[in-house]
Formats: structure tokens, C-alpha cells, sequence
């Protein structure tokens, strides 16, 4: 007998029957399945399983939102050689309640986790063996994982990027602008992107991995560059913006070469890329900004991006 249901009734009244059974008492019921991190190489299956979290907060979620498109769309070498690695955690009542994304050679990265998850997955990748060489994550995330790996590893983490994740709420033109205007990039560009885009690498210090053909070839193929020009025609600085996924789009790279800098040209060129996509219907517009550099934060702001959330990126020497 289930101990969960109640003895059935005995046929008869209590007078009449022969005999009677006390129903047993409810047992307890069974204990709901801890959560638990389900990792694939299958982007589909990721996206089946997460894309409606990730779709909940698509401003704090937007690296893994454009990054899985990608790799939907371009298979699951778009961001280099070796597959990716995606991950979904799972809650008690059977919700999605965390992700996670490494495309190596870029830092692995997951949304925002409790203290107590962080600990949970640091043993969880570390009994998986899963090399990875870095972590990237809102900052509270990434700190807490960063000391969990060390009690586990004896691996100290170093700081690499503190980074603050803005969001387009009101565009202001900056005075003064620039001579000159804006224009979006075609195929005749494709040499100054490759340069450029290879510009920004070097700046930013990001690990290699993406070949700068293949990232012209991609943004050139559906107006993903806009470049600020001089008034004899001189391109002088460029904005990316990633494809729309789940309403929202992010400024990315923003690049003036050395010499051309300090003129207005990113600030131009920037607030160009956010009014394009604002008439597109776009409903989040985002940027990245490097904390050590406070001359781009002030400009943002300036321009009308306001604060969502602060991430860090940590190197972990022989992650795994």
C-alpha cells in the first residue's frame, strides 16, 4: 500500500461491516531533487531548455544571448576551434535558474549565481575536469567563485576587467559634435575593419580566437558597423552593434585608433549607433565600458547610458 494514500473504505456501514481499517496517515512527501547543473555542446538543446530565462533579463543576460545566437547560426566553431560548453542549472521545481557559457579561448562565463550555487559549481567543474582559464560574471558572482576555486584548487584568481554594463535611457547628442557624420559600413570597408577590430583586440588585451576577417565578413553582412567620417570622407572611428536577440541590442566594439582620439569621433559615432537602433525598435540598448577608463564612462553617461550592473573577469592559470 502507497503509505501516501489512505486505506480504501470497507464496503457496509460501521455496524454492519465485519471489519474496519484505521486509515494510515499520510506519509511525508518525497524529497524534491536538489538543483543540479546540466551541461551539453548542443546549442538547441541549450537554447530549448534556457532561452526563456534568458530571455527574463535580456539586459543582464546579453553576452550569453548574443553569443548563443551565434553559435546557432554559425555553427559551433564561430568562436574558434574547440566546441562550446553550455550549461543550465535546474531548480527544485524544475526551472531554469542559471546558465552557463564557455567558447574557448574567452573566459567562461555564467549569469548571476547565489553564494551557495558558486561553491556548487567550483566542485562541480572541478570533478568534470573541464579546462577553462578564466571566469567572467556580474562582480558579487565572479568574486564568490573565485574564492570557492581557491579553497578547492589552491588556484589564486587575477583580476583582469572590472566592467560596467550600461543601458541606453535617454539620447543626448554630445556638444559639440564633431564635423562630419556617420555611415554604415559596406564591403568596400572591409580592410579598415580587419585593422581596426584588430586594433581593439590588442587595446582591450582579449585573447585571440576570433579571426578579424571572419568578424568583418559577419557585421558587414547585415549592416552591424557604423562609421564616423570626416568631411572630405575620412573614416576616423567605428561602432559595432551585435544582431537584436529578445529586444535587445549591444554597442560593441567602439574603436578610434591612437592618434585620431580625444577629438568627439567615439562619442559620435556611439550616439549615432544607439539613435539607429532606437528606430529599428530595439528596446534595450547596451555597452560595456572598462572601469580603468574613466574618460569612456564619463562619456557614456554623458550620452545617456545609465548603470545596470558591474562584471569582473578573472584569469585562473590552469582553470581545471
Amino acid at each position: 500500500m502507497n503509505p501516501e494514500t489512505p486505506a480504501p473504505e470497507t464496503p457496509g456501514t460501521p455496524e454492519t461491516a465485519e471489519t474496519t481499517e484505521t486509515p494510515e496517515e499520510p506519509g511525508p512527501p518525497a524529497p524534491a531533487a536538489a538543483s543540479d547543473w546540466h551541461f551539453t555542446s548542443d546549442t538547441g538543446e541549450f537554447l530549448a531548455r534556457a532561452g526563456e530565462f534568458l530571455g527574463s533579463r535580456p539586459d543582464l543576460h546579453t553576452v550569453h544571448l548574443t553569443v548563443t545566437r551565434q553559435l546557432r547560426h554559425r555553427g559551433p566553431s564561430a568562436y574558434g576551434d574547440r566546441p562550446p560548453f553550455l550549461g543550465f542549472l535546474t531548480r527544485a521545481d524544475g526551472s531554469v535558474g542559471a546558465t552557463l557559457l564557455h567558447t574557448p579561448p574567452y573566459a567562461l562565463r555564467t549569469t548571476r549565481l547565489t553564494a551557495a550555487e558558486t561553491g556548487a559549481l567550483a566542485s562541480r567543474l572541478r570533478a568534470l575536469g573541464h579546462p577553462f582559464t578564466g571566469f567572467a560574471a556580474e562582480r558579487a558572482t565572479a568574486e564568490a567563485f573565485v574564492a570557492a576555486w581557491e579553497r578547492l584548487t589552491g588556484i589564486a584568481g587575477t583580476l583582469r576587467d572590472l566592467e560596467r554594463l550600461y543601458r541606453l535611457h535617454e539620447l543626448t547628442e554630445p556638444a559639440p559634435m564633431p564635423e562630419g557624420r556617420a555611415r554604415v559600413a559596406g564591403p568596400a570597408d572591409r580592410d579598415l575593419l580587419i585593422r581596426w577590430y584588430d586594433g581593439f583586440v590588442a587595446d582591450a588585451g582579449l585573447p585571440g580566437g576570433r579571426n578579424a576577417g571572419d568578424w568583418a565578413d559577419f557585421r558587414l553582412s547585415y549592416g552591424g558597423v557604423t562609421l564616423w567620417e570626416t568631411p572630405d570622407g575620412t573614416p576616423v572611428s567605428m561602432a559595432g552593434v551585435t544582431p537584436t536577440v529578445a529586444g535587445q541590442a549591444r554597442v560593441a566594439p567602439v574603436y578610434t585608433p591612437r592618434e585620431l582620439r580625444g577629438r568627439g569621433y567615439a562619442g559620435a559615432v556611439t550616439t549615432e549607433v544607439g539613435r539607429a537602433a532606437l528606430a529599428r525598435g530595439v528596446g534595450e540598448v547596451l555597452l560595456f565600458a572598462d572601469l580603468a577608463n574613466p574618460t569612456s564612462n564619463a562619456l557614456y553617461r554623458r550620452i545617456g547610458y545609465r548603470e545596470v550592473a558591474d562584471w569582473a573577469v578573472y584569469d585562473l592559470p590552469a582553470g581545471a
